[in-house]
């Protein structure tokens, strides 16, 4: 059980890297990554809220939604709970960290409709029939979430490196930006034959 946790949760990160291989929470991943430093601070708040909604979902899905015979509901459930917990997260940002806070801007309350976060949450439901534990839905949470951080980090460190280079006027900006992530997404598709995830 605990390398077939290790092999998905490295699988969760390279192979199967939710923004470069799957192609969720592609507004966050370009919207924010101009600096390093709001690109991080994007990719731990989204780390927080997934594995945290993540838990809570399995929870409600589990405890709630199928002893009552309305799991059918779990997407809105689901929606509620992201919802709350973007809005905590948004205070708690608001009050300790308000350059973060201004940093991160508008993508803050994107967190509530990042695919993502949904997909993953979802994840937790189909990990559930599986009969996967309350600890595997953390570990595989936590793990997707590192790998929106490492990519959404790589991503803002290449668009660093674009600023400054001499490249032709009709690329800079979001072209090379949206070139930039197609190369990074042919990379991490090399590593998908390592890992079945």
């Amino acid at each position: 059980m605990t390398v077939s946790l290790l092999s998905v949760m490295f699988s969760a990160v390279i192979s199967n890297n939710i923004v470069l291989s799957q192609y969720q929470g592609i507004c966050p991943f370009l919207g924010v990554s101009k600096k390093m430093s709001s690109a991080a601070g994007m990719g731990f708040a989204v780390i927080c809220v997934m594995a945290i909604s993540s838990v809570f979902c399995w929870l409600v899905y589990n405890y709630l939604l199928v002893p009552l015979g309305i799991d059918y509901l779990y997407t809105m459930a689901f929606i509620l709970v992201i919802a709350s917990l973007v809005q905590l997260l948004e205070m708690a940002l608001k009050r300790f960290s308000p350059t973060l806070y201004s940093a991160l801007g508008v993508y803050l309350p994107l967190i509530t409709t990042n695919c993502a976060i949904l997909g993953t949450a979802n994840s937790a439901v189909v990990f559930s029939g599986q009969g996967a534990s309350f600890v595997y839905v953390f570990c595989v949470s936590v793990a997707t979430g590192i790998g929106f951080l490492f990519a959404i980090c790589l991503l803002a460190g290449v668009r660093l490196k674009t600023d400054k280079a001499d490249i032709p006027q009709c690329m800079k900006g979001f072209p090379i930006t949206l070139l930039a992530a197609a190369i990074m997404a042919l990379a991490f598709a090399g590593f998908s034959g390592i890992l079945a995830g």
